[in-house]
Parts: structure tokens; sequence; C-alpha cells
């Protein structure tokens, strides 16, 4: 049993500032004493509800590229054990972010072969008989924090020992060494004030990957 605190890390592949925050928080694991543990979720089941509600593109994007993705970790997940996914994330966000493939089929197959799995799991594409696990991933990370939230969700042991969940952190570029460490002490101190629910400032840049 490792002796490192666990993290764990809700994620849809698809979401470019669920993948800048994955890169810091494997950045924090090098200066702090923490381990995470990687979890799937989905913008396509958190949206399902209320895509009366989204611009027509964003509901498009939904429709034909949120779910082939995270059907495909899901059952390389139930195949091959959850220890899996850290590294098929890390080939993921490589092919779809940081090489600008984005969330297409053949991304996906050349990431399954990057990160040493069969391409058989590409038969999950349109449909999967996992859907149960992956709605059953999904709640469990959405119900640390609520539905007005996106991806990634991350949750640790508070300072009495239960979980705290929150959302983000959303920023670009990845923080590095030290800066890392400070916006994970940081977060932490935030997320452990049981009423602290929010803070935020206008976006102003998109995600940068040039340091990933």
């Amino acid at each position: 049993m490792s002796d490192k605190t666990p993290v764990d890390f809700w994620f849809d592949p698809l979401c470019p500032w669920a993948w800048m925050t994955s890169r810091w928080v494997l950045e924090v694991e090098k200066v702090r004493d923490i381990e995470v543990r990687w979890h799937v979720m989905s913008l396509a089941v958190l949206n399902e509800d209320k895509l009366d509600e989204l611009p027509e593109a964003y509901r498009e994007m939904l429709a034909t590229q949120a779910w082939g993705p995270v059907r495909v970790v899901i059952a390389a997940q139930e195949e091959h054990g959850p220890e899996v996914l850290g590294d098929l994330y890390t080939a993921l966000g490589t092919r779809i972010h940081n090489q600008g493939m984005g969330p297409e089929k053949g991304a996906v197959a050349a990431a399954l072969k990057d990160a040493g799995l069969p391409d058989s799991l590409l038969d999950h594409w349109d449909s999967t008989p996992y859907e149960a696990q992956l709605r059953a991933s999904h709640k469990e990370g959405i119900d640390k924090v609520g539905q007005d939230v996106g991806t990634p969700v991350i949750a640790v042991p508070g300072p009495d020992g239960e979980q705290i969940a929150f959302f983000g952190p959303v920023v670009t570029p990845a923080p590095q060494g030290e800066e890392a460490a400070r916006l994970w002490d940081g977060a932490l101190a935030v997320a452990s004030v049981p009423g602290f629910y929010e803070i935020k400032r206008t976006r102003t840049k998109g995600p940068d990957f040039s340091n990933l």
C-alpha cells in the first residue's frame, strides 16, 4: 500500500482544459507526496439533459465527437484494469491536443498503440456494453461537486480524512516545478473550507500546449 496521498482525477479526453490540468497534476506528483488515480467522466453524459440550452455548435460536437473516445477509455478500464488509464490518457491527450489530431477515431487508434493496448478496443467506438460502468464512473465524480461544473473533477482527502472535491483549476499553460506546487497548495487550502465555492476571472486566452 502506498503512503502517498491519493488524488482522484476524473477526465474526459475531449476537453483541452482537463488535459492541461492533468499535466499540472502530474507535475505536482513530482514535488508533492501524492499519487494520481484516473477515472472517466463524460461531457456527453453531463450535458445530455440540457442540450436545448447549449449552442448548436457545442451540441454538434457532443453528438459527433464526445461519445467514441470515452467509450474506448471505459472499455480499456474494464478489460485491462484501471492502471492503464494514466498511460492511455497521456497518449490520447498528446494525439488529440498537443498534435492537433482532434478526437477522431484515427487519433484514438494511434493512442491505443502508443499505450500498448489492443486496437480491438476501437470496437467500442459506436456502442459499448460498458455504458453502465461509464455512467457510474461519471456519477461518482460529479456527485462530489454537483452538476454545475465540467471536467476535470479532483478529489483528495480533507483534514478530517473525508474527501473534498473541486472542479478545475482551469489554467494555461500548465504550471511546472514550484509554481505547480504553489497552485496545488492553494487549491487544497480553498477547497478545504466547507463554505468556499468559487474563484473566477474572465478567461482571456485559449489552451497553451507549448510547454507540454
